[in-house]
């Protein structure tokens, strides 16, 4: 009777129950968690891996920034019109799917221009673009791509260089192989990202920028966000072969990047990450999906996934600890010395109370807490302008030229026909190439242009 009831109390304490449900409770958990958070994981895998990064590599346009890019300047190299010259670029990018393409058709439509059409297009990746408008011949891209295509940059070189300095991005324009002029394009930071990356720094890990722009713009975005190991002007082939080059040093890489480019580095990645906003190849290609359009998304799944990988060691630790404890004691290994036995419906009670614990110990991780996002308050000064206007002779011509600058976005104007000026404030600065261009499309001469300190 004695040895079946020993036999009974070891058969019930030693089934493994608890050890079954010890990792897939806390992993089930853990990803609800994370889809509450807006973070969809594919996998256990990807959750498990994403603890142990050590590098984040993140990529610049619509990841670091709002991948909203706007016209900034308009440099015209020949005799066109600002106005002339913004014709012609956008046409040839109105054939694109970039987002530097989207900036220049939305800057057409600011200064009231139509497109014309455009034959012959093709895009080089990386690079730029060509096509044929009657029967010339259009080239745009970066000063690398003109130089290939054998245009001459150097009347406007120093000024591209001035702008990439300053984070913009300078895209190039010929026709016929002469050089037209510049279109420089910026992006604006994410309010959130410079708080987002100190946080994964902070975190110990190397963070890490990889972006197809060039490498003054590159650089001057790196800085704004405090990151200072950069890849730049590398095409969607070679951000897989940063991507492996970086793991060869030892490196657990995580990749987050939002755009078709991005989707070959992505795979190669140990874990990749994709922005919920990007494009289909991309979040096809990736581990985890970040549905806000935010960094702080990044350090909450690893965090996330440090906790769940916690509490699944926590699991297996009391499962383990249990059975070592209570399969001696169910034997009757201490019955002899001390007397010890386990009746098998206390057996059958402590078994049911392992489970109990590790259903209840991955639970807690519902009380985890993310990252929330920190944006840094920006106090955005008016930039002022003062352009004196040749022409104006009545309230008429006032109303043309006020009709003429408030058709710029974003500008407030304030035309004065007794001194024959006009002051334009804007949030974001307006070159004066575009500011005398829609002048004088309206009629008017513009003989100076001052800023406003």
């Amino acid at each position: 009777e004695s040895a079946l009831a020993f036999g009974i109390a070891v058969l019930v304490i030693s089934c493994p129950c608890a050890l079954g449900l010890a990792t897939p409770t806390a992993i089930m958990v853990g990803t609800g968690k994370g889809a509450q958070s807006g973070i969809l994981i594919r996998s256990a895998e990807a959750l498990e891996a994403v603890q142990g990064a050590t590098t984040v590599v993140l990529d610049k346009t619509g990841t670091v920034t709002e991948g909203k890019p706007r016209v900034t300047d308009i440099v015209v190299a020949g005799e066109l019109t600002p106005l002339e010259f913004i014709q012609l670029a956008a046409s040839l990018e109105s054939a694109s799917e970039h987002p530097l393409a989207h900036a220049l058709l939305e800057k057409a439509s600011e200064m009231g221009t139509r497109l014309l059409e455009v034959s012959d297009f093709s895009a080089v990746v990386g690079k730029g673009l060509k096509g044929k408008i009657g029967e010339s011949l259009l080239i745009g891209g970066n000063a690398a791509f003109m130089g290939e295509e054998g245009v001459n940059t150097d009347l406007l070189a120093q000024r591209g260089e001035e702008l990439a300095n300053s984070g913009k991005t300078p895209l190039y324009f010929a026709r016929d192989g002469e050089l037209l002029g510049i279109v420089a394009v910026a992006d604006t930071v994410k309010e959130s990202s410079l708080a987002a990356i100190k946080k994964l720094q902070a975190m110990g890990l190397e963070v890490v920028m990889l972006t197809g722009d060039n490498q003054r713009t590159a650089e001057a975005i790196a800085k704004e966000v405090g990151i200072t190991k950069v890849y730049a002007e590398v095409l969607p082939d070679e951000k897989e072969a940063a991507i492996r080059e970086l793991q060869s040093g030892g490196a657990k890489v995580v990749m987050v990047g939002d755009g078709i480019n991005d989707a070959p580095a992505l795979v190669r990645a140990d874990v990749g990450m994709a922005i919920g906003g990007g494009t289909d190849i991309a979040i096809e290609a990736a581990d985890i999906i970040l549905m806000r359009n935010d960094l702080t998304s990044v350090s909450t799944a690893i965090k996330l996934s440090k906790a769940t990988l916690t509490t699944i060691k926590q699991n297996l630790f009391w499962a383990l600890f249990y059975n070592t404890l209570g399969i001696p004691l169910a034997a009757g290994v201490f019955f002899s010395a001390f007397g010890w036995r386990l009746n098998p419906m206390f057996a059958a009670l402590a078994m049911s109370f392992s489970s109990i614990f590790v259903v209840t110990n991955a639970l807690r991780l519902k009380r985890f807490r993310g990252d929330k996002p920190e944006k840094i308050e920006r106090r955005e000064s008016m930039a002022e302008k003062v352009l004196t206007i040749e022409g104006m002779t009545c309230m008429h011509c006032v109303g043309r030229v006020d009709k003429a600058l408030k058709g710029i976005a974003g500008t407030e104007v304030n035309v004065d026909l007794d001194s024959g000026s006009a002051t334009v404030k804007s949030a974001e600065p307006i070159s004066d190439e575009v500011l005398k261009g829609v002048v004088e499309e309206a009629g008017y001469n513009v003989t100076n242009i001052r800023e406003v300190s």
